[in-house]
């Protein structure tokens, strides 16, 4: 820290209580005087030889015949003028960060200037700040954060003016000049790290991140803040990603992390002022400088204590540009009343719609560029993979809210376009659990419910957990199991025909969902099953039991992959609907076959089998 001593004489002040203090010497001393609740007891020749206010005093007591004088609201209080009083006696004082503000405030109330006398105490405290304070970097900040408590002087002086300009210029140095001390206790980010074959070494000691500065400005009040970011904005020097961080580090500095804690009505009206203010400095770059995560968390905030719509808007508008970027657990926004549900729905159903038509915009555009060459169509075809998923995992969480109707569960699902869901498994699982938390749902509820997810679209694990899923209407069971059936079957009879070709598809269907999986990076589940269809091949071929040598035992086989208890479900169920179809058209009747039995070369086996089970049913 800087400091500048002034004078050489011993200090000579003396206090009597806390509200005495007097100057030990061998003359008695010819005036009070009265700053606060202290009374000075002084000499009148030093003081007013150097304060012209003083002479001013001193001459209107002396009218009055009083040798006491009073001085009402002195900034800086009794401090501040013994400061000035031990310059005017010559005595030594040492001027720092802390008290040069209230001294400067003071002089200048005294108007101890040049014109009463040369080198005076204005002129010295000026030549100080010029050339010690503005030039360091935590001294600025300190002298910037007494200057509060000294206004409007310290403002009329322009002492804050000039720490924030001071502060602004340096946060635009070239780091690698940056010479000065400053506080940095965040991990490095990954560009500002030494890395050398994929083993990151203790970085150099001369080495500065680009956001160094962020910490040290973090202790300043909220309205010093907002004119020392708005100034670093105006250079035009700094990263958006740089103004990012800051204003996150300052967010996360002063927001309390409990719900009653941010509620309270003692931090409430400071709270929604912070949040106001960072969202007014974000970077005017809507899609750069902060993560989703930190602006749906500001978001969260704002909802809970209620800021004023335009900050919420342009934070609705920030997200919706990045919504690709968010986590499930971001995305639970606790709702506020007149709703009755857990979380903000309606509000996560505003930023998918935001976001879908700036991605459909983006599309277009992409769709241009790619007929030129560029990839930007499949990347942006990625982004909106992971929205799906994002809105699959949401969907799944507040599903066990018990107060979530069926309309906006729904309206929420349906808001993301097929492609962004190209495997139906997030669907599924959140369907399920909303229909094990309402229970009340009557049957056509949870046919509109399940009537959002394609049965085709599941993989192997989801379809044999539906399958035996007791809350699914039977219907979306029986369709479950006839296309596990049928693509079971159709696996082995791929496996037969050409072994050396089993990782193709073997239906259109399913090359559409292969190609979709592989797309979103989800093909993992669909390589899984193809592989299990090829172990049982090569447990047949041990065996001597393939398809060439007995078609029932290819039927069985092709049965093993569901479970016992939906295979009986799905034959008696298809059985029936075949005893009454029977007597319409013999061709009719052969041509409905169980899919238990659709499997090459089965004809017959499988045709005695349906008419020995309908011998049985009737």
């Amino acid at each position: 820290m800087k400091f500048m001593k002034l004078g050489s004489k011993p200090d000579a002040f003396q206090a009597d209580g806390k509200c005495i203090r007097y100057v030990t010497s061998d003359l008695s001393t010819d005036v009070i005087v009265n700053v606060g609740e202290v009374k000075f007891y002084l000499h009148k020749f030093p003081l007013l030889s150097k304060s012209n206010q003083l002479q001013k005093l001193v001459l209107k007591a002396n009218e009055e015949n009083s040798d006491e004088i009073t001085i009402a609201d002195f900034p800086g209080g009794p401090k501040a003028f013994e400061i000035c009083a031990k310059f005017c006696y010559g005595m030594t004082v040492t001027l720092n960060a802390y008290n040069v503000v209230a001294a400067r405030c003071a002089a200048e109330y005294l108007e101890m200037t040049e014109d009463v006398d040369r080198g005076n105490l204005i002129f010295k405290i000026e030549v100080f700040l010029n050339s010690s304070i503005f030039r360091s970097w935590k001294d600025s900040i300190i002298v910037l954060q007494t200057t509060k408590s000294l206004l409007p002087w310290s403002e009329d002086l322009k002492i804050v003016g000039r720490c924030i300009d001071s502060i602004a210029s340096k946060t635009s140095v070239d780091p690698s000049n940056i010479t000065w001390s400053y506080t940095y206790n965040r991990k490095l980010s990954a560009p500002d790290r030494m890395v050398k074959d994929d083993v990151k070494f203790r970085e150099k000691i001369e080495s500065v991140p680009k956001d160094w500065w962020v910490e040290d400005i973090c202790e300043l009040d909220i309205d010093l803040y907002k004119r020392v970011m708005t100034a670093v904005k105006s250079k035009g020097r700094m990263d958006a990603t740089v103004i990012g961080e800051a204003l996150r580090t300052y967010a996360v500095r002063w927001l309390p992390d409990s719900v009653e804690a941010l509620v309270a009505d003692v931090y409430s009206w400071r709270n929604k002022l912070l949040v106001e203010t960072v969202v007014y400095l974000l970077p005017s770059d809507k899609g750069l400088g902060c993560s989703c995560g930190f602006l749906l968390k500001l978001l969260k905030v704002a909802v809970l204590i209620r800021v004023n719509d335009s900050s919420q808007e342009d934070l609705v508008k920030r997200i919706s540009l990045k919504l690709h970027e968010a986590s499930v657990k971001d995305l639970l926004i606790p709702a506020r009343t007149p709703q009755t549900t857990l979380y903000d729905v309606e509000l996560v159903q505003c930023l998918v719609k935001r976001y879908l038509v700036h991605e459909n915009f983006g599309l277009q555009l992409d769709v241009m560029k790619n007929e030129l060459g560029c990839d930007d169509f499949v990347l942006g075809h990625g982004l909106l993979l992971n929205v799906g998923k994002l809105i699959d995992g949401y969907l799944a969480e507040i599903a066990h809210d018990p107060n979530l109707d069926l309309a906006s569960f729904i309206d929420l699902s349906q808001s993301i376009p097929e492609t962004a869901r190209p495997i139906h498994d997030g669907l599924y699982k959140a369907i399920d659990l909303y229909l094990k938390e309402h229970p009340s749902l009557t049957k056509s509820e949870r046919k509109k419910i399940c009537g959002l997810m394609d049965v085709k679209k599941l993989t192997m694990e989801a379809s044999m957990h539906a399958a035996q899923s007791e809350m699914l209407p039977l219907r979306v069971v029986v369709q479950v199991l006839f296309f596990e059936q049928v693509r079971a079957a159709a696996g082995i009879q791929a496996l037969n025909n050409n072994p050396s070709e089993v990782s193709h598809s073997t239906t259109n269907t399913d090359e559409e969902w292969d190609k979709n999986a592989t797309a979103n990076g989800d093909c993992n589940s669909l390589k899984k099953q193809m592989s299990q269809l090829k172990i049982k091949k090569d447990e047949c071929q041990k065996n001597g039991k393939l398809t060439k040598k007995s078609s029932s035992k290819n039927s069985k086989t092709g049965i093993q992959l569901l479970p016992s208890r939906s295979r009986r479900i799905f034959d008696k169920l298809w059985v029936v609907g075949k005893g009454q179809s029977e007597n319409r058209s013999s061709d009719t009747s052969g041509s409905s076959q169980s899919p238990t039995s659709m499997v090459p070369g089965d004809t017959k086996s499988s045709g005695s089998s349906s008419r020995n089970r309908r011998h049985s049913v009737s």
